[in-house]
C-alpha cells in the first residue's frame, strides 16, 4: 500500500531488504505461534469427524465408505479453494487472507453439528474446507518470506509439526465427547475450540514485511498502482501457473502429495471401522486414541530437516516412503500392539516424506511461490478425497489386507516417481546449508 510519509512505495524497499525474522527474535516466536494457532483452528475443524466415522454411519444409516465423505467433502473443498486464495493472497497479503480464510471456516464450523440430514452436512464440510483451504495454501509462503533463510527449513518443519498437534487435538477432543452426548456434540466441541484459536491467531500474527502486493507496480509516481484488464489478470494467473507444471520436479512432488496423503488418510479413515468390528469391539474414545500416532509424525517432520541436509531431500523422502509401506505391513498382523505399533511407524514415515515434499515444493519454484504451494496443497487434499474415499470401496469388499495392499502399491508408485524425477542432491542439501528448506 502507498505511504505518503516516504518517498516511493515502502512495500517496493521494505520486502526486497528484509533479512527475516532470527530464531530466536519475537517476530520468529510469534509467528510460529500464530500458524500454530491457525494450524489448530484448521486441521482440528477438517478432521474432527475422522474418528467418528462408525458413529456418523449408524446415526445417519449410511456406509463406511458414503461417511467417509464427510471428510472427502471437506478436503475437496480445500483442494478447489486453494489456488483462488492464492491469488487473493497476492493481491490482498497472506496474514489478512489466512485471517479472513480461519473465521470463515470457523463459522461453518459451528454449523455443521446443526446439520438435519447428511446431504446437508456434506454441503457444510465442502464450505467448511473451501474456508480453510486458506490456511496451508498461505502458510509455507508466508514462513519463507517472513522468516531468515537460516532458519527457514526449521520453521517448515515446526509448522509441519504443530499442523500434526491440530489434527491430533481435534480428534482427542471429539471421540470422548462424542462417547458420552453423540457425535454433533463431539464436532461442536472441537469448533468451539477452533473458535478460539482462531482468535490466537489474529492476535499474535505480526505485520508482514517480506510481502510485495502484485497489484503494486513499480511507476514514476508515488504509490501509483497499475490497473489490470481481465484479460491481462488471467494471463498473469497463466504465467504463474504454468512454470509449475513445465517442471518435472514439481510436478513428481506433486505426485507425492497425491498418493501419499491419499493412502494416509485412508488407513485413519477405516482403521476405527476395523477396530470398532469383532474381536476388538472399541468405543469411540478408544478409537480417538489412535490418533497419538500422529506424535510420531510431531517428531519425524522436526528430525528430517536435519537429515535431508546430510543426505539429501531425495533419499529421506525415498527412506520415509518405504517407513510408510513398513507400517502399513505391520497393521496386517492380528493382536492390538502389533497394529498400533505399524500405525505409529507409518504415521511417523509419512510426516516424514510429506516436511521434505512440502519444504521442497517452495524452494524448487523461483516464481509463483504461492502458487507452487498451493498446487502442491491441491494435489495433496484431492489426495485425501479421492482415495480416501475409493479406499472405503476396497475395505468393504475385500477387507482390511485388500486395502492396505492397494495404498501400498500406490506408496511404491510415489517411490519410483520420486526416484525417476526429482534431482539426487542439491546445492542446498550439504551439511552447512542451513538456508535449505526441507
Amino acid at each position: 500500500m502507498a505511504d505518503t510519509s516516504h518517498p516511493k512505495n515502502p512495500a517496493a524497499d521494505t520486502a526486497p531488504s528484509w533479512a527475516g525474522h532470527r530464531r530466536g527474535s519475537s517476530g520468529y516466536r510469534r509467528i510460529l505461534a500464530s500458524l500454530a494457532c491457525a494450524g489448530v483452528a484448521t486441521f482440528a475443524q477438517l478432521y474432527s469427524l475422522q474418528g467418528l466415522l462408525p458413529l456418523v454411519s449408524r446415526d445417519l444409516n449410511v456406509t463406511a465408505a458414503q461417511a467417509s465423505l464427510t471428510i472427502s467433502a471437506a478436503t475437496v473443498g480445500l483442494a478447489v479453494a486453494v489456488l483462488p486464495w492464492s491469488f487473493v493472497a497476492d493481491r490482498w497479503g497472506r496474514v489478512r487472507t489466512m485471517g479472513l480464510a480461519v473465521i470463515l471456516a470457523t463459522i461453518f464450523g459451528l454449523l455443521v453439528p446443526l446439520a438435519p440430514n447428511f446431504e446437508v452436512l456434506l454441503t457444510l464440510r465442502v464450505l467448511e474446507g473451501a474456508a480453510l483451504g486458506g490456511i496451508p495454501a498461505l502458510a509455507i509462503a508466508y514462513l519463507t518470506e517472513e522468516v531468515s533463510p537460516s532458519t527457514a527449513a526449521s520453521a517448515a518443519g515446526a509448522y509441519v509439526a504443530g499442523t500434526t498437534l491440530g489434527g491430533l487435538f481435534g480428534r482427542l477432543l471429539a471421540g470422548p465427547v462424542a462417547d458420552v452426548a453423540g457425535w454433533r456434540m463431539g464436532t461442536l466441541a472441537v469448533s468451539l475450540c477452533a473458535a478460539a484459536a482462531a482468535a490466537g491467531f489474529l492476535l499474535l500474527a505480526p505485520r508482514p514485511r517480506g510481502f510485495i502486493p502484485v497489484r503494486t507496480q513499480a511507476s514514476g509516481i508515488q504509490g501509483s498502482v497499475v490497473p489490470h484488464s481481465s484479460t491481462q489478470g488471467f494471463a498473469a494467473v497463466l504465467g504463474k501457473l504454468i512454470p509449475q507444471l513445465r517442471s518435472g520436479s514439481l510436478l513428481a512432488l506433486y505426485a507425492q502429495a497425491f498418493l501419499l496423503m491419499g493412502a494416509f488418510v485412508s488407513v485413519y479413515n477405516y482403521l476405527g471401522f476395523r477396530l470398532e468390528a469383532p474381536p476388538y469391539l472399541f468405543p469411540a474414545s478408544a478409537v480417538a486414541l489412535l490418533f497419538l500416532a500422529y506424535l510420531a509424525g510431531t517428531v519425524s517432520s522436526r528430525l528430517v530437516a536435519g537429515l535431508a541436509a546430510r543426505w539429501g531431500r531425495r533419499t529421506v523422502l525415498l527412506a520415509s516412503t518405504g517407513i510408510m509401506v513398513s507400517g502399513l505391513a505391520l497393521t496386517l498382523a492380528s493382536p492390538v500392539l502389533m497394529i498400533l505399533a505399524g500405525l505409529v511407524v507409518f504415521t511417523g514415515g509419512f510426516f516424514g516424506a510429506h516436511s521434505i515434499a512440502s519444504g521442497w515444493t517452495g524452494a524448487l519454484a523461483s516464481t509463483g511461490r504461492a502458487q507452487a504451494s498451493s498446487l502442491y496443497n491441491l494435489s495433496y487434499y484431492a489426495g485425501s478425497s479421492l482415495i480416501g474415499w475409493s479406499a472405503g470401496l476396497v475395505f468393504q469388499q475385500f477387507g482390511w489386507g485388500a486395502m492396505a495392499g492397494a495404498l501400498a502399491a500406490l506408496a511404491a508408485g510415489a517411490a519410483v516417481i520420486a526416484a525417476m524425477l526429482l534431482p539426487g542432491r542439491n546445492p542446498g542439501d550439504s551439511s552447512k546449508a542451513g538456508s535449505a528448506l526441507i
